[in-house]
């Protein structure tokens, strides 16, 4: 058992309150809060002297394997590499105060439970296996004088690939029973094109109604959602009419989509500092020129999109779909964001909308009896200086994950 005592906690139900409570930990959940003491005879006690304690954040849309800015070249990694390379990546988001993460293509479940069973460190891993690809879609990185089919090129068959190409209805739903039984937790696809991949301007819309509706119907019998890639508002109205939860990345929506998405209940997902890191140091890193040209064009339009997904009611989880070089940067999506909807709704899409995205309200994202012992220690109140939050997590002075101390520098 764990016991933190004199803790100012922050999360969605203690914005504006600045009494001191005890927390008790007792495996990997939250037993008890009080105002009042806590007795307890063999707990570890630590006293917080007044910090702030908050729920460890979740980042829904992170690429783990993703060690390579070029998309293309993370799929002809040897497996060997693809995998420690991830290692340092994971431990990293950890060290940000990211103690959940939701990878949108490529982790293997044996990643998430060598965290899980504490191989290694890392946020637990929700995943979708590999996401799905039509031809020429945003999961097919070879260019234009490739005629090669994927399985002779091995565009989905190594580790470091994000996606899997699939064509077909009958082929689509045998994908999704197979992402499913290596260990998926929901499934991923490509529903318009992007900026990484060579062939697929960004208004393209991929996969036939029939294909998507059938994708939806077996994950759904599989007890889970569709996470769909899709920058237009043409896409994404498309998409989620046709059942798809969250829409990734949303750059180009505009009033009509928002209001489809809301009477829908569908969830954003916004990936704003992929572009700005892309922009600073993607040419240095290896990307694409075609993909910076690209990037420049959803760039400009990520801060609109958050003021429109904000006017219509949109909830928003927070992503940041990092890459290579570029992953340091994970925690300048907070400062984006809070720039145009402030620190406290901000914080709420990085901690409890996130919880509500992977199915998991009451469990994360909150500092409460019978939550996840996910918590974050804080010299200084979060929603008055969300920058305690940024950089490499120098301001966070305690993680628990689990329960388990992953940092601990309390004087």
């Amino acid at each position: 058992m764990l016991l933190l005592k004199n803790a100012r906690i922050y999360d969605v139900n203690h914005e504006n309150d600045d009494a001191l409570y005890s927390i008790l930990i007792e495996g990997q959940l939250i037993k008890r809060i009080s105002r009042e003491p806590i007795q307890t005879g063999d707990a570890e006690t630590v006293d917080v002297n007044g910090r702030y304690v908050m729920p460890g954040m979740i980042d829904c849309h992170i690429h783990a394997i993703s060690s390579v800015a070029g998309l293309a070249k993370n799929g002809q990694l040897p497996d060997t590499f693809a995998v420690l390379n991830s290692v340092p990546i994971l431990k990293g988001m950890l060290m940000r105060g990211f103690t959940t993460a939701r990878d949108a293509g490529g982790a293997p479940y044996a990643l998430s439970q060598a965290i899980e069973q504490r191989l290694i460190s890392g946020p637990r891993l929700f995943i979708c296996g590999k996401a799905l690809s039509q031809t020429g879609g945003h999961g097919d990185f070879r260019d234009r004088y490739d005629n090669r089919e994927p399985e002779v090129c091995q565009c989905s068959q190594h580790i470091g690939a994000i996606g899997r190409i699939v064509d077909g209805v009958d082929a689509v739903r045998k994908a999704v029973r197979e992402e499913m039984r290596s260990g998926a937790h929901q499934i991923k696809i490509m529903a318009s094109g992007g900026v990484g991949s060579p062939t697929d301007p960004i208004g393209n819309l991929q996969f036939s109604v029939d294909e998507i509706r059938a994708i939806v119907e077996e994950a759904e019998s599989h007890q889970t959602y569709v996470m769909a890639h899709a920058y237009t508002a043409k896409a994404i109205e498309r998409i989620v009419r046709l059942g798809v939860r969250t829409i990734e990345h949303g750059n180009l929506i505009d009033d009509q989509a928002a209001a489809v998405m809301a009477e829908h209940g569908a969830y954003a997902v916004p990936t704003l500092v992929i572009y700005d890191a892309m922009s600073k140091v993607g040419r240095e890193t290896g990307v694409p020129e075609p993909a910076l040209v690209k990037n420049e064009v959803v760039r400009l339009q990520g801060l609109k999109a958050l003021e429109i997904l904000k006017k219509h009611g949109v909830k928003m989880g927070f992503g940041t779909d990092l890459l290579g070089e570029m992953h340091p940067y994970q925690s300048d999506e907070l400062r984006i964001r809070a720039e145009v909807l402030g620190n406290a709704e901000t914080l709420r899409q990085a901690t409890v909308i996130g919880a509500e995205i992977l199915n998991m309200e009451g469990k994360l994202g909150i500092v409460a009896e019978g939550a996840i012992a996910d918590l974050l220690i804080l010299e200084e109140n979060p929603l008055e200086n969300i920058g305690i939050l940024s950089g490499q997590g120098e301001g966070i002075i305690g993680i628990i994950k689990d329960g388990f101390w992953e940092k601990k520098e309390l004087i």
